[in-house]
């Protein structure tokens, strides 16, 4: 799966990256590339999970919609459905 993936990406990476050297900001080759997999490993989290939030509003909004009157759903559950979290 892709997160997996993404997650062992770094068992790839590090072995090849140049060790010595400091670069920006004091820091090693191998700090460098450690940060950007991280940064990437907390994109891909954020990615997943807005995708799942999003999922779980459809299934709640098509819930109520089954359940609760019409003008109830459009006028009160649905806006409030779309704020952002």
């Amino acid at each position: 799966n892709d997160m997996n993936e993404e997650i062992n990406s770094i068992n790839r990476i590090l072995p090849t990256a140049p060790a010595g050297g400091e670069t920006y900001n004091n820091m090693g080759e191998k700090a460098i590339v450690i940060r950007m997999w991280i940064r990437s490993v907390l994109r891909k989290i954020t990615h997943y999970k807005a995708e799942h939030q999003r999922l779980l509003d459809e299934e709640v909004a098509t819930t109520l919609q089954l359940i609760l009157p019409q003008e109830i759903v459009l006028n009160n559950v649905l806006p409030f459905l779309e704020l952002p979290s």
